[in-house]
């Protein structure tokens, strides 16, 4: 289902500004906000709303599957090949330690790149909505997503903050 909604998006000086804004834009029950920043900033990333990366469970779950894998793939092996020398056990867990070690690392590096590219949406094949190249030198950006009957008060939130620029534009978002 789509519906037309427009899209403000407001140009910032200030960080505080910028941060200020988010707040009262997520406390008025907007959802679709996106913000834009010279430079990575934990605040305006506390002030959307975003927890811890969810990218480490990706890193945990591929270590431990690389561990399971590091210990099982010889233990299979030297069970379903027997080569008994010396009179030594069939499975000598000490030996396998370095291929689970090896495994667990590999494992748990692969699942992270696969869970960055997962939780970041990349490739992100839609074009950017709105962009200012101001926002690599400098300034700060709020873009919010309203339904048409809701963009005045989106508006009076953005310009109570006191933007250096607001624009509009609309466009199809998918609900």
């Amino acid at each position: 289902m789509s519906t037309t909604g427009t899209g403000l998006l407001a140009s910032y000086e200030y960080l505080d500004s910028t941060v200020d804004a988010i707040e009262e834009l997520r406390r008025a029950g907007f959802k679709e906000i996106t913000a834009y920043a010279p430079y990575p900033e934990h605040h305006i990333e506390h002030a959307l709303g975003y927890d811890q990366s969810p990218v480490r469970v990706f890193t945990l779950v591929g270590g431990l599957t690389g561990t399971a894998a590091g210990f099982a793939f010889p233990a299979w092996t030297s069970l379903d090949w027997p080569l008994v020398v010396g009179g030594k056990p069939m499975l000598s867990m000490p030996a396998y330690v370095i291929i689970a070690f090896e495994l667990t690392v590999l494992f748990g590096a692969l699942a992270t790149v696969i869970g960055l590219f997962i939780n970041s949406r990349i490739p992100n094949l839609k074009p950017s909505v709105i962009y200012d190249p101001e926002f690599s030198s400098g300034r700060y950006g709020v873009y919010v997503q309203a339904p048409s009957e809701r963009v005045d008060e989106a508006r009076r939130i953005l310009n109570a903050q006191e933007p250096a620029e607001l624009r509009e534009g609309t466009e199809a978002a998918h609900a």
